[in-house]
């Protein structure tokens, strides 16, 4: 039996402003933006290259805005990947380098969303 992880709920406090920060900083795909009730809505987005999504929403029991910690995001380029970041106004680290020099998956760079949920940039060519 396979399991797939491919959404993860993220909690935010403003679903208009993470879009933006997720959409236009990020550079995710805005897959949809529903209302499938009255007081819900769900709005789903995709990193590029990803088959795991981003769900941010109202009305659903995702957490605390900001309780989210240690996402990552595997670049294959991380200085690449950085600067484009920061270019888009991101507000992201320098990169790191957390284990020995020349090894594979050592190499990253954090940042949050606007609530504080925590995202890291890990070099990881494929």
């Amino acid at each position: 039996m396979d399991l797939r992880l491919l959404v993860i709920a993220v909690p935010v406090a403003d679903v208009d402003r993470s879009l933006a920060f997720y959409t236009e900083q990020v550079g995710f795909h805005l897959d949809h933006d529903v209302r499938p009730s009255p007081g819900m809505r769900v709005a789903q987005m995709t990193p590029p290259g990803s088959p795991c999504s981003v769900v941010v929403g109202e009305g659903m029991p995702l957490g605390e805005p900001g309780s989210t910690k240690g996402l990552q995001l595997c670049v294959d380029d991380i200085d690449v990947a950085r600067a484009g970041l920061a270019a888009r106004g991101v507000d992201i680290s320098e990169v790191q380098q957390l284990g020995p020099e020349g090894t594979p998956g050592s190499r990253f760079a954090f940042f949050a969303d606007p609530d504080g949920n925590g995202w890291s940039l890990q070099e990881l060519p494929a």
